[in-house]
Order: structure tokens, then C-alpha cells, then sequence
């Protein structure tokens, strides 16, 4: 089974495809449906509060057809945040849940969960610090509300989860650690909660599958020129499972998204033997 996870920065953008970028960015939602993925996580898509406008959804239709698809939107500043996940296979629920999360970030679409009969999947769009840290006390808050919530879908089936975590981990997970060392990503803190997520009973899958790989990076800066010249990135999206998961996973992989700063998406393929 295949599932891809990618922040897309607009779903209009893509569609649209007016812009040089909007075309790249087309080109990529192409090629992840040409891998025709049994669940599709989508973030950041920008949406307003009342969805896919008949253009958007028709051209989803056309490049992932038969497949179920689910949003969530921000219900408080429009066309920001959100998120949707398509599936070939329709779940038995699909959850929108508030997690008691501070501020605004309960209601700005920011995960969707999926509940299958041996699996729950998942997608999160993790609020960013910000560039002055001043959502980094809230952030926290919400690290700790995120990492409950996935632990009490844990307690009643195995989790895959996956989405722009907006943190990268450890020193291995960046180009320039050093001098990006308190900025919003890389904070002692925000590492500090990932670790506890994982420690709580999770698995990241790519450090799992390639414990010593340096240089696999998800998001270049687009403020940079050469970011991605010069494979100047930070490796924040990530499929995470419940650890019991771990003997099924296949690989992990950033699906090439050429000359586009931004996100790449990720695939996390699994065994043979494995079913949601």
C-alpha cells in the first residue's frame, strides 16, 4: 500500500497554474496521482471556508477519480491552513477533531482522521512558531494536545500519521543546524516535543528505514534562491505509526519535485502483507 503526504500551498495555486511555480506545483499533484496512492494527505490547502470551489473539485475529480475525499477548512481566517485526505478506500468514520488546542488553532482545519478496520490514518498541518517565536508557548500547548489525542487513538488501533510537522528533529534533519539553532523549526522546545511524541509509542519512518542518511530534506526555504541548488533544507514532513507498525514498513521517499522550493511530498509505501 501506498500513502503520500504533502503540504501544497494551494490548492488554487495548483489548479490554477497561472504562474510559473503553479505550473511546477500542478506537475507535482500530476505525478503524485499517476502513483495512484491508497491515501492521499493534502495540507495546507488554502481553502475557503466553504471548500473546493466546482473548478477545484472537478479538476480533483479528473486526476483521482473514484476516490473519497474529505476536508477541513479554517473556520476562522479563510483561505488559510487546511486540509484534506482522498482515499480509494472509503472509511468506516472520518473524524474532524478538536483537540483543545489554545487560540485560533482548534478551527483552522488542521486534522483529519480517517478510521479504517485495522488502522486509523491520519493528517496534521502543525501550527508554525512564527519567525519572532511569538506562537512558540502556544505551539507547545499544542504539541502536548496533538500528542494525547494520537495516543488515545493508539490505545484503540495502531496510527499512521502524517503531515508538515514544521519541526525538524535533529541536527541530521537540516543543512545549516548551527545557524538556524532557535529559529521557529528548530527550537530546543518544538525538538524537544517531537521527542516525546515519538517516545509516547511512535515511529518516524524514514529515520527507522535509514538511521544514518544525511541530506533527505522535505522543505527548501522559497525566500532563498539556492536553497535548492545548494540542498539547503530541513527534513519537517514526516509519516510517523504506532510502533507496532514498524516490521511492516517498506520505505520512505521524497518524491522529486525539481527546480520547486517549498515541500515535497513524501511516500511511505508498506508490505504486501498489510491492510488498513
Amino acid at each position: 500500500m501506498k500513502f503520500i503526504s504533502w503540504n501544497i500551498d494551494s490548492i488554487n495555486a495548483a489548479v490554477e497554474h497561472k504562474s510559473a511555480r503553479g505550473e511546477m506545483t500542478w506537475q507535482v499533484l500530476q505525478d503524485i496521482a499517476a502513483q495512484q496512492p491508497d491515501v492521499l494527505a493534502i495540507q495546507e490547502t488554502k481553502l475557503k471556508a466553504t471548500g473546493l470551489t466546482k473548478k477545484q473539485a472537478t479538476a480533483l475529480d479528473e486526476l483521482f477519480p473514484g476516490y473519497h475525499r474529505y476536508l477541513r477548512m479554517s473556520t476562522g481566517r479563510s483561505g488559510y491552513s487546511g486540509t484534506m485526505m482522498l482515499s480509494r478506500q472509503e472509511p468506516i468514520s472520518v473524524t474532524l477533531p478538536e483537540i483543545g488546542a489554545p487560540g485560533e488553532m482548534d478551527i483552522e482545519g488542521r486534522v483529519i482522521t480517517l478510521e479504517f478496520e485495522n488502522t486509523y490514518v491520519s493528517t496534521v498541518y502543525t501550527p508554525n512558531s512564527g519567525s519572532s517565536l511569538a506562537r512558540l508557548d502556544d505551539r507547545q500547548a499544542w504539541d502536548d494536545a496533538y500528542r494525547a489525542y494520537i495516543q488515545q487513538l493508539d490505545a484503540q488501533k495502531p496510527v499512521i500519521f502524517s503531515g508538515d510537522f514544521n519541526v525538524a528533529h535533529q541536527e541530521i534533519d537540516l543543512k545549516n543546524p548551527k545557524s538556524n539553532h532557535k529559529k521557529a523549526g528548530f527550537t530546543d522546545e518544538e525538538r524537544e516535543h517531537f521527542g516525546r511524541l515519538l517516545d509516547a509509542g511512535f515511529t518516524d519512518t524514514f529515520r527507522y528505514l535509514h538511521p544514518e542518511e544525511s541530506g533527505v530534506y522535505t522543505w527548501w526555504a522559497q525566500i532563498s534562491k539556492t536553497s535548492k541548488i545548494n540542498n539547503s533544507g530541513w527534513r519537517i514532513d514526516y509519516y510517523l505509526t504506532s510502533n507496532r507498525l514498524a516490521n511492516q514498513l517498506s520505505e520512505l521517499s521524497v518524491i522529486d519535485t525539481g527546480a520547486r522550493q517549498d515541500h515535497a511530498p513524501i511516500m511511505l509505501t508498506m508490505t504486501d502483507d498489510f491492510k488498513i
